[in-house]
């Protein structure tokens, strides 16, 4: 029988940042929490930084989980957004990191992969997948829903990871 691993999926935004905790057991998931942090968006940068960051510490001592995946950053429209949103995922990264969890990044196209069966699905796509996927999940927002997805891919792709090693 698999252990237990209680997996905390993030959605790095500096407007929103989307998390999500679920537990996997093998094949089996589960939903724990979700929500949103959503810093002021009148402060300075470096404020909103503190509460991402603060907010994911609470959460993570709150909610104990093993293991943390974060989206990759994808390269905006503008390069001022994409470094903006770099130092939110830096935060996202770095956060877990240094409470000793291990840290799984995956792209916006392979966590749609993993979870709705195609790189290219809609957000609404997304939601219904990880409904469908996790029933007992309460999400008011997409943010909370694409950590859940996070979250799903990194299980996906441990398993995967598992199941290669030992099959050798």
């Amino acid at each position: 029988m698999e252990n237990l691993v209680r997996i905390m999926g993030i959605d790095p935004g500096l407007r929103r940042t989307g998390w999500g905790i679920i537990e996997a057991e093998g094949t089996r998931l589960r939903f724990v929490a979700c929500g949103v942090l959503t810093p002021a968006v009148d402060q300075e940068l470096a404020l909103r930084l503190v509460h991402l960051h603060e907010g994911l510490m609470r959460l993570i001592a709150e909610h104990h989980p093993h293991e943390a995946a974060v989206e990759e950053t994808f390269v905006n429209a503008g390069a001022r957004s994409t470094l903006l949103l770099g130092q939110a995922r830096g935060i996202a990264v770095m956060t877990p990191a240094s409470m000793g969890l291990p840290v799984g990044e995956y792209s916006a196209n392979l966590v749609k992969k993993s979870v709705v069966g195609t790189g290219h699905a809609e957000k609404k796509q997304i939601e219904l997948m990880v409904r469908t996927l996790l029933p007992a999940a309460k999400f008011k927002s997409t943010d909370a829903a694409d950590a859940l997805a996070i979250a799903i891919c990194h299980a996906h792709h441990r398993q995967h990871r598992k199941l290669a090693v030992g099959a050798c």
